[in-house]
């Protein structure tokens, strides 16, 4: 009588597959976390004022020393897929807020932790996912209600949040330097007409080796990293300038394609050479009649931009030249100078010229740079001009100088401080820890373990200060408990004071687009379950 049964056995299982293989999926899921959490530990000891720096060395041997966790990971050789997603997070966080790289990675590393416990007890990986995503936006609600507005005229709070950021760089002890000269930057150049909307590009920084960090200044104007052209003895300094930047050559013309023109006697030389120098005459009488005595000269690639020749007779005619401008940099300069980029010799009008009071040739450190200054209605841009001792010390100052560019950025656009020191870490702990009480089912667990891996910023702050981590965090959740939102972990003196007082604060953007970007990286990977490689 069995037999039967074991016949219609197959026949019920093609219909509704009863066993699916589940081991790999689990598997390949584990793999993903593991090493994505691999990478989170990587930078997690850069975390705060008191974090380590990493040394970097590439392949092609240079050495780079930075804190800068968006930095870290760029230069990390990372193969496995769900790794690089956490490269790339820290690249997403760099470009929305400019600052906290490291956070943003070091909460994503927790939540897999988390969600990997969570996983292990069988909750579903959909469900989790949901949940993160209910709790990221209660997060971002809880933080709005917790920041304080702020007004753009009120520069000290400006100050301050860029310094809290440059604090927890190489660079560090020139935070008082470096952070108003930050503000100021990003102030200048805030266009009145559209006053939420700050452009980087219009900030140029230039770095000259020499001096110390201490010596960097903003200049009103334009700096060249280049000597003024000295051939044939031309001026290296010119008051009242008028300045041209042309992007055409002033040199003899040459043939669109390669041959050679065989010349047979003497009398056909002497005349190339003389068309030759009248035709660059021709050219520097033209420049020379609308007023002109500053020319910027583009680089070339086609054919030399300037010759021995056309050189010789500028410097006769006075005219001081800067040559090999990038061509990146010509919007910059023509922006500032308020003048148009000239691309041909018939086009060189006097209305397109830019004016300024000074144009000279400075020595600074061991070479020597052109300053511009005195620019008649000049564009909305600024210039930093950074020195340093050595070159690291030197591209560690323009990386730190460009996240608190970025943090006073974030400030303009949406204006709103936020406590720093993992303050609203913990409060945000302790709130959704609260809000998952009252859920129900897997939620309220998934929203919890949310809850907990929040602690892990002032858990690590407080360990990479040397301080006892768990009585520091215990303490945090007693007093957040106690209502005191604002308490936090005072690295300086190592124990736990009103944050806010000690003016360690940081933009409200900065918060909560690491807790969305985390997330929102979190959820993708927990909802892969498979590779496939493709040959």
């Amino acid at each position: 009588m069995a037999s039967p049964a074991v016949i219609s056995q197959p026949r019920s299982s093609s219909k509704t597959e009863s066993y699916v293989d589940n081991k790999r999926k689990e598997d390949i899921r584990q793999a993903n976390i593991l090493a994505a959490r691999a990478v989170a530990d990587a930078v997690r000891t850069s975390l705060g004022p008191k974090g380590m720096d990493k040394m970097i060395s590439t392949a092609n041997g240079e050495v780079i020393i930075t804190n800068d966790g968006a930095t870290i990971l760029n230069k990390m050789e990372v193969l496995q897929p769900a790794a690089k997603m956490l490269v790339e997070l820290s690249k997403s966080q760099d470009s929305a807020a400019g600052d906290g790289t490291t956070t943003v990675v070091v909460i994503a590393g927790a939540l897999l932790k988390q969600c990997h416990i969570l996983l292990s007890h069988g909750v579903h990986p959909t469900v989790i996912s949901d949940s993160l995503h209910k709790a990221a936006i209660r997060a971002v609600d809880v933080l709005t209600a917790m920041a304080v507005p702020v007004e753009l005229t009120d520069r000290d709070s400006l100050v301050k949040s860029a310094s809290t950021s440059l604090n927890s760089k190489v660079v560090s002890q020139y935070s008082t330097l470096l952070a108003p000269l930050a503000v100021d930057a990003v102030l200048s150049v805030v266009d009145p007409a559209k006053p939420e909307v700050v452009d980087l590009r219009d900030i140029r920084i230039v770095k000259k080796l020499g001096g110390t960090v201490d010596d960097t200044e903003t200049v009103k104007g334009l700096v060249f990293d280049k000597k003024a052209s000295h051939a044939a003895g031309g001026p290296t300094r010119m008051e009242n300038a008028k300045i041209a930047v042309i992007q055409f050559q002033i040199s003899p013309p040459k043939t669109d394609i390669e041959q050679s023109i065989v010349v047979s006697d003497y009398t056909q030389m002497d005349r190339i050479l003389k068309e030759e120098r009248n035709y660059i005459l021709g050219m520097i009488k033209k420049i020379k009649g609308t007023g002109c005595n500053v020319l910027l000269i583009q680089k070339s690639i086609l054919r030399d931009a300037v010759t021995d020749l056309s050189l010789h007779y500028l410097a006769k005619a006075k005219i001081l030249v800067i040559k090999d401008v990038e061509r990146d940099e010509i919007e910059f300069i023509t922006k500032t100078l308020n003048c148009l980029p000239i691309a041909n010799i018939e086009h060189f009008r006097a209305e397109k010229l830019g004016y300024a009071d000074l144009v000279e040739e400075v020595s600074l450190g061991d070479g020597k740079i052109v300053k511009i200054t005195g620019i008649q209605n000049m564009g909305r841009t600024t210039t930093v001009l950074v020195r340093g001792s050595n070159q690291l010390v030197l591209d560690e100052a323009e990386r730190s100088l460009h996240d608190a560019l970025c943090v006073v950025r974030c400030l303009v656009s949406k204006r709103f401080l936020i406590a720093g020191g993992g303050a609203p870490e913990i409060e945000l702990s302790r709130q959704l820890g609260a809000w998952a009480k009252v859920l129900q089912g897997m939620e309220g667990y998934c929203v919890k373990s949310f809850a907990e891996a929040l602690e892990v910023v002032p858990y690590t702050l407080a360990e990479n200060a040397g301080l006892n981590p768990i009585a520091i965090v215990t303490e945090l959740r007693n007093r957040h408990a106690q209502g005191e939102i604002n308490t936090g972990i005072n690295v300086r003196k190592g124990q736990i004071t009103n944050i806010l007082e000690e003016n360690v604060v940081q933009p409200l953007l900065v918060s909560t687009s690491a807790i969305t970007l985390a997330t929102e990286c979190v959820r993708m990977i927990l909802k892969i379950d498979d590779i496939v490689t493709v040959r």
